[in-house]
């Protein structure tokens, strides 16, 4: 019986089922909106986006945010905006109703929001509150909402805008909950939403505080409203949202190009981060995380930094609305822009151009981290007085003490006094070495097109008046001391010539372009039909740096020619790492990399050496020739070429003040 049942199992007919034919329902709006909410509320710092932007788009000049636990528990946030009144509460929690689009064109968006799906979702997956009063002499009026169940509208009691409450997020999903993180980890996510509307933001002002545990709570974030020139009001925001250093060693950046009109501000390259996290980017004053932008920023300082080193930047794209899709994803943090190539190239050139003007320019940070590790002398262990020198003296005085301390006899203050050595006797026991002045102490660079720094006697202005100021010595035969009108600089002589040599090459490369080698027997290299088109889409730009490469038909690619400069290459792995790029970043600059990484070391073995002794005129040129030479205040990889004190900072170690 047992095997009978057994063979009868074994010959089915497959096309039988024991399922039922599946029935197509049509679900309800509390299954809709809890669907819907899925996708716009991820976690609390979705919901205070949504909110926020609301209350943006209501035309709100002050808008506070009260969280607790992480908005699990709360999440408060009040206006002073238009409002709403008693009829057009209902229609606000209804899905798909709006009051910023009629729905004609979907490409001509000027609000933050528009789908009209934040609210229900909200009050779908926790109890949600609005009360709200609309100008003009109208009511107070507020709607509650749990669980996608709507109450009555009732009277209320509030001075002007809305508040919008939202109590237990996702009670109504408790499965959503087993995937929140921690509550500091979801407050830091609130955070970052609000510093970045409040970066689109300047001429609003934001606070956000945690009410955990009850009573006023403490302010986590404040931003002021800012008034004024658009630059002035967003240099005082991003300083208050990124900090102070930051807004230091920011350059101003503002470009246009076909429509597309880039401003914002742009860190130098030796105040850059370990990681991505400084990399703000807006399309038409929204927030965006956009793959084609944050790659174009990296393009941009491609040259400048090292691998393990991130650029910092808010940058702001405005473009008519009809020229980008900002309708890709409900949380409408992704952007499609109608001629990506546009944006990006204006990213690119506008930064690069930047960068070129800061010239030498170091960030601030450089000194400041100098000043830090420097250590006074602690007091003495007998606990007596500290004593202090006498004020600075006069210039006359310090003529008669410098000459007092000269080597040269002649230069005596009294030649009838018996001669001294002054401190000549102890000159071969210092690390440092004084340079007598040359004969005239102004040089000038003269700019050759190799390596070399000369110098020619010209000009009448003072040495110590240009921005790098004249050489006074050098210590540990790699360090340049240099004074300047109201400080000192120390420049790091190999590091600050190699980026002059490299970028003396790089102009070379660029005039005469870059020598390809052709192969003797080409490289065929197989690939899908799809990646032979997108390596062939950009083959004009690989020629410029000596890949050559067409079609041979079907899926495969002939690589007939390579940079002459890297020598030996395994073709088909560069073509395979070129596409890598592509699926990435949307763009390769392996080849250009490769090259200039080559240049770079050329340029190290070509530059002026750590332990060389060098001439008083020799680096009084290295100095000029910097002040002349654009991104010369870093290295080839991103660290500075030297630090500038200022005298009251020195002045400050030595308790002068």
């Amino acid at each position: 019986m047992c095997h009978a049942k057994s063979s009868g199992m074994a010959h089915a007919d497959p096309q039988i089922s024991d399922r039922s034919q599946p029935v197509i329902r049509q679900l309800d709006d509390s299954a809709i909106n809890r669907i819907a909410a899925g996708e716009v509320v991820e976690r609390p710092a979705s919901a205070v986006k949504e909110l926020v932007e609301n209350a943006i788009d209501a035309g709100a000049t002050r808008i506070t945010v009260e969280i607790a636990d992480g908005g699990k528990t709360l999440i408060r946030v009040s206006d002073d905006g238009c409002g709403m009144t008693s009829e057009d509460l209902p229609l606000a929690l209804s899905r798909h109703a709006t009051s910023k689009i009629d729905g004609s064109d979907l490409l001509n968006i000027h609000t933050f929001g528009f789908r009209g799906e934040a609210l229900p979702s909200l009050g779908a997956v926790g109890r949600l509150t609005i009360t709200s009063r609309a100008k003009g002499g109208q009511e107070a009026a507020q709607i509650r909402v749990a669980g996608g169940r709507m109450e009555p509208v009732k009277p209320a009691a509030l001075r002007a805008g809305t508040m919008v409450e939202l109590r237990d997020l996702f009670y109504a999903t408790p499965a959503r909950l087993k995937f929140m993180r921690s509550d500091r980890a979801e407050s830091q996510a609130i955070g970052d939403v609000i510093k970045r509307l409040a970066m689109a933001e300047p001429s609003i002002g934001f606070t956000l505080r945690d009410v955990s545990g009850g009573g006023e709570g403490r302010v986590t974030f404040r931003a002021d409203p800012l008034n004024g020139d658009l630059f002035d009001a967003l240099h005082g925001r991003l300083a208050t949202v990124l900090g102070r250093e930051f807004a230091e060693n920011a350059l101003k950046i503002d470009a246009n190009r076909d429509g597309v009109r880039l401003f914002g501000y742009a860190a130098l390259p030796t105040y850059s981060r370990g990681a991505a996290v400084a990399q703000f980017l807006f399309v038409n004053t929204r927030p965006v995380k956009d793959k084609m932008l944050t790659g174009a920023l990296r393009a941009a300082y491609f040259d400048f930094l090292s691998r393990d080193r991130h650029p910092a930047a808010a940058l702001f794209l405005d473009c008519d609305p009809t020229l980008v899709d900002v309708n890709v994803h409900p949380a409408k943090s992704e952007v499609r822009f109608r001629d990506p190539g546009v944006a990006r190239g204006l990213i690119v050139s506008s930064l690069r151009h930047a960068l070129a003007e800061a010239g030498h320019r170091a960030s601030s940070t450089v000194a400041g981290a100098t000043l830090g590790a420097m250590r006074p002398e602690q007091p003495t262990a007998t606990g007596g007085p500290r004593v202090y020198q006498m004020d600075r003296p006069s210039m006359g005085a310090r003529s008669l003490s410098y000459a007092a301390q000269s080597r040269d006899q002649t230069q005596q203050p009294n030649v009838d006094a018996p001669p001294s050595t002054g401190f000549a006797e102890f000159a071969t026991a210092y690390s440092g070495r004084v340079i007598d002045a040359p004969a005239s102490p102004h040089p000038q660079i003269t700019t050759e097109s190799s390596g070399d720094i000369t110098a020619e006697p010209a000009g009448v202005q003072s040495s110590e008046e240009l921005p790098l100021g004249a050489a006074r010595g050098q210590v540990h035969e790699n360090y340049i001391i240099a004074q300047t009108r109201d400080g000192m600089v120390i420049v790091d002589q190999h590091a600050a010539h190699e980026r002059l040599v490299y970028e003396k090459l790089k102009r070379q490369m660029a005039e005469n372009g870059v020598a390809a080698q052709a192969l003797l027997i080409p490289d065929i290299v197989e690939l899908s039909e799809g990646d032979c088109a997108r390596i062939l889409s950009v083959a004009k730009e690989l020629g410029r740096f000596g890949l050559g490469i067409e079609a041979f038909g079907g899926g495969a690619i002939a690589v007939r020619e390579t940079p002459a400069i890297l020598g030996t290459v395994n073709a088909e792995a560069m073509v395979r790492d070129i596409l890598d790029e592509l699926d990435d970043q949307g763009e390769s600059q392996l080849v250009q990399a490769k090259i200039e990484a080559i240049l770079s070391r050329v340029a190290c073995h070509g530059s002026i050496r750590s332990g060389r002794w060098m001439r008083g005129e020799e680096m009084n040129a290295l100095l000029r020739e910097m002040e002349a030479t654009p991104h010369s205040g870093q290295c080839n990889h991103g660290r500075p070429t030297y630090v500038e004190l200022k005298l009251a900072d020195i002045e400050r170690l030595f308790g002068r003040t």
